[in-house]
């Protein structure tokens, strides 16, 4: 899961003209589908900048956020006044393996990773959607909207803000 995470995130961050993009920022809406049909959707909105700093921030259902660098993956959640830090154990060269994504058709291309297939569709030159089926057999959908790209954003953003009263599991 935590190579899933970060090579979404990745994803996100350098996709839309492959070697072009520095920073990427947009709305999100994900639905994971499972075998029954059953949908969960999620929203927010995320931040993206080379080389591999991200926040997603969670709005509904519940509030949370998600900072990933180089390191580590600082998962905040608020209404358990909780925190998950997660050292990222995986060396894989997401770039690399993005310029080998291939395109299938106009506008959709293919990048697999271990045993990850992501699909992943643009529209003028920006990441319309990241789907693939997840190591629990879900589909995921990321669609993402009001896209933004190679503008300034602070590093600051990508420090987490660890309130002092939440307890903090360490993984």
């Amino acid at each position: 899961m935590k190579y899933i995470v970060t090579l979404i995130i990745s994803f996100t961050l350098s996709f839309a003209s492959l070697d072009e993009i520095n920073s990427f920022e947009a709305s999100f809406t994900q639905s994971v589908t499972d075998s029954n049909n059953k949908v969960l959707s999620y929203s927010g909105s995320i931040m993206a900048k080379k080389p591999q700093n991200v926040v997603w921030d969670y709005a509904k259902p519940i509030k949370k956020n998600v900072y990933i660098n180089t390191q580590s993956v600082t998962i905040i959640e608020p209404e358990i006044e909780q925190v998950i830090i997660k050292q990222i154990e995986s060396s894989f060269n997401f770039f690399n393996m993005i310029q080998n994504a291939k395109l299938v058709k106009e506008d959709t291309f293919i990048a697999k990773y271990k045993e990850s297939i992501f699909t992943i569709t643009t529209k003028n030159n920006y990441i319309k959607s990241i789907s693939y089926i997840d190591e629990f057999e879900n589909k995921v959908m990321i669609v993402f909207d009001n896209q933004k790209q190679n503008e300034h954003i602070n590093s600051n953003v990508f420090i987490p803000k660890i309130p002092s009263d939440f307890d903090i599991i360490e993984d």
